[in-house]
């Protein structure tokens, strides 16, 4: 449709829109049965996704990745509360195989989409959205005797949410400082990704490939640091790759030829490693409601890639698409300084006692 890096980053912000509504949604997650929150997101997000194909203007695009937002919140929100009962005391692990289902997804996609459109044509692919209905019968199939919604007791419920929150508030900010940083370079390297590739003259096919490369590697990174952090402890894991990540994104950018496709596995394994440790955290807390708390993390964590990514687009109209890259680079170790502020024993003790030291 011709339009700039400014508004494809704007689409990204819609389709995150919803989940300013996440802690909401975590209260309602806590007070019902949160299966059928689970269950029907793949179905929403999927029919409004095989849909963009065929919109005919930027507004149609816009209304879809709204409806599919929602979906989005409707999945994100309760899903890792279901994997933190079930994980027991193991919940890294829990999530490290919670966050292997989405990276391995994320891996399909692009190879899916390219294949749909070679196929059919940009308008053929509402052919996929047979699939995500399949995966809700099949989400129906397997959760349909999971029950979480019961809490902890009588005080969970009398617990009000502005108390709960005021009381991790600390925690929340320094989860939003790592998650800003980590987006500038996570939105760099996989949303415009594939714009920046053929930028410098790689084709789509290629651009697509690497996209799934980073997207299999992250697959890799989230199954095995959520484990690590199990053992390591989650400040000293997410030292270390918050340091790495922006080195390796470095090397990237001044590297091609032979060297992209090694640097972009090695990228894809750290870069997305953060996702099951910072998960994980946040379901450590004591709060008593496990959905709300998820919820409020879950919001902030989309609406700051939200963010992240309208402005990654907006300096690549302005400045572009490779200055983009290297100030999204050396802006990455911000992330360094919020993760120095979590509890030193972050891993073994309630976060609310894990935020930023007076």
């Amino acid at each position: 449709m011709g339009f700039s890096y400014s508004l494809a980053g704007f689409l990204s912000v819609c389709q995150r829109l919803p989940s300013l509504f996440n802690p909401f949604v975590g209260i309602l997650a806590d007070r019902l049965s949160v299966r059928w929150f689970v269950i029907l997101a793949p179905s929403i997000s999927a029919v409004t996704m095989s849909l963009l194909g065929v919109a005919p203007h930027y507004t149609a695009l816009v209304i879809l990745l709204l409806i599919m937002g929602v979906g989005s919140t409707l999945f994100h929100v309760p899903s890792p509360v279901m994997v933190k009962h079930i994980a027991g005391n193991r919940i890294g692990k829990g999530m490290s195989y919670y966050m292997l289902g989405g990276e391995a997804a994320r891996t399909l996609g692009p190879l899916i989409i390219l294949g749909a459109v070679s196929l059919w044509g940009l308008e053929g692919t509402y052919r996929l959205m047979p699939f995500g209905i399949m995966a809700s019968v099949l989400l129906y199939w397997k959760l349909r005797d999971i029950r979480v919604s019961d809490g902890g007791g009588e005080t969970v419920i009398l617990d009000h949410p502005l108390r709960i929150f005021m009381k991790f508030l600390p925690l929340f900010m320094v989860l939003s400082g790592i998650t800003f940083f980590r987006t500038l370079v996570q939105g760099a390297l996989t949303f415009y990704l594939p714009t920046y590739l053929t930028v410098k003259g790689e084709s789509l096919w290629v651009a697509g490939v690497s996209l799934s490369v980073i997207q299999f590697a992250g697959a890799a990174g989230t199954f095995c640091c959520g484990t690590i952090s199990d053992k390591l402890g989650r400040k000293r894991t997410l030292l270390v790759l918050g340091i790495v990540t922006p080195i390796l994104m470095w090397a990237f950018i001044l590297f091609d030829g032979i060297l992209t496709i090694p640097l972009l596995i090695v990228l894809g394994f750290t870069l997305f490693a953060v996702n099951p440790v910072l998960l994980a955290l946040v379901q450590e807390t004591e709060s008593g409601r496990p959905a709300f708390i998820n919820g409020i993390y879950m919001g902030l964590n989309f609406l700051i890639a939200s963010v992240s990514v309208l402005m990654l687009g907006w300096l690549g109209d302005t400045i572009g698409l490779e200055k983009t890259y290297k100030l999204a680079a050396t802006l990455g170790f911000g992330a360094i300084f919020f993760v120095l502020r979590l509890h030193d024993d972050s891993r073994r003790v309630p976060v609310a006692s894990a935020g930023m030291d007076s």
